[in-house]
């Protein structure tokens, strides 16, 4: 047998996991039509969220229910109609959407490939309204201050969002300047670009279609490598009294 047709790049630890784009398996969920569901991260391997791309053929539509779940979606190429809130929009790649939890929620498209991030939304007072954008027009801020390596933060930054969706871009030879160790959970899709991720004690070679989880204090860190900028896709669960999760 020849032993290269079992290799793979996925790597599945207690605290951490890379997610290669070659084994992907499609799912099936209620009212998905000629769009089809792959769930890359969801309980028991992650804590509280769950991380979903989302292919849609022609005529393709797919729709959550009105319940404790929230969704930010990421439009990663084509383009797609989202409603939610009472709200209708079209979003092309690059494009984002929030959801709020009670909020019914629905997307068609005959091209596009979208990435969700869903969690059970943790109350506090009047909670987020369902909103809309563009990474284009979202400001890449440097991090720390180093100007090769900008940050975009595409929901709004206030105590009203339990959760956070970022766009993380690395100029060739740029990096995070330490190994983060913190309580926020990671989910996150390696958009451009090729890189190596630390994560606890191991180095991982990274590539664009990549998924990566991190879970609370993981160690990691980041450094992009070869000819062309890195950019990844992230969410961090934000803004709650750790103890009450």
């Amino acid at each position: 047998m020849n032993q290269f047709l079992w290799e793979t790049r996925t790597v599945i630890a207690a605290r951490h996991a890379l997610i290669a784009e070659d084994g992907h398996v499609p799912s099936a969920l209620p009212d998905f039509h000629h769009a089809v569901p792959f769930i890359i991260i969801a309980p028991p391997l992650s804590y509280s969220f769950a991380q979903i791309q989302i292919r849609f053929d022609e005529g393709g539509r797919a729709a959550f229910p009105a319940d404790h779940t929230e969704t930010a979606l990421y439009v990663q190429s084509g383009a797609c109609t989202v409603e939610t809130g009472g709200l209708v929009t079209s979003l092309d790649a690059g494009g984002f959407a929030f959801s709020p939890a009670g909020s019914a929620f629905a997307m068609k498209s005959s091209n596009a490939v979208v990435t969700c991030f869903r969690k059970k939304y943790d109350p506090l007072g009047v909670p987020a309204e369902a909103c809309f954008g563009h990474a284009r027009n979202v400001e890449g801020v440097p991090f720390l201050g180093d100007p090769k390596a900008r940050l975009k933060t595409l929901l709004p930054d206030d105590m009203r969002f339990d959760l956070a969706m970022n766009v993380f871009t690395f100029e060739p030879g740029a990096r995070l300047p330490f190994v983060e160790t913190h309580v926020m959970e990671h989910g996150l899709l390696m958009l451009a670009g090729e890189g190596v991720y630390r994560l606890e004690d191991r180095n991982y070679n990274v590539r664009a279609g990549d998924a990566i989880w991190m879970a609370p204090w993981c160690p990691q860190g980041f450094e992009a490598t070869g000819d062309e900028p890195a950019s990844y896709l992230y969410y961090k669960d934000v803004n709650r009294h750790p103890i009450l999760r």
